[in-house]
């Protein structure tokens, strides 16, 4: 079991501090992203705790793309949280805003690329490459 209240995670027999910055586009880049969507996004994403062990610490909106702050366990790689992200949010949004499918021609909400990063809780690049080096 993990202890999720502290800033590093112990699993089974793993440590683990890793944190992500990842951005998702809405497909076609269309400035669909308002409050109401907003809300059923952060919703969803409230949950994933519980249920993925995947933690949101910060999501930022645009028009057309969200920026997630998150950690997860290093049993999932980032593709894979990815998808449990975009599969879970995507479905939420079409049930409460089934509106939303007539502005996309196809159904689909993000596009499939995305972008993604990783973030040390002890400091920037600089500051683990001078660790490591001394």
């Amino acid at each position: 079991m993990v202890d999720l209240e502290n800033k590093i995670w112990h699993w089974y027999h793993n440590i683990s501090e890793c944190y992500y910055h990842l951005q998702l586009t809405v497909k076609y880049r269309r400035a669909l992203l308002n409050k109401k969507l907003e809300k059923v996004i952060v919703d969803t994403m409230s949950e994933f705790k519980e249920r993925y062990v995947i933690e949101m610490n910060e999501i930022g909106f645009d028009q057309n793309h969200i920026h997630i702050l998150c950690r997860f366990l290093p049993k999932y790689s980032g593709g894979q949280v990815i998808k449990i992200i975009k599969s879970i949010t995507v479905k939420q949004i079409f049930n409460e805003c089934p509106e939303i499918k007539k502005e996309l021609w196809g159904g689909e909400f993000w596009t499939d690329g995305y972008y993604i990063s990783t973030i040390s809780g002890r400091g920037s690049k600089k500051v683990i490459e001078n660790y490591i080096r001394n």
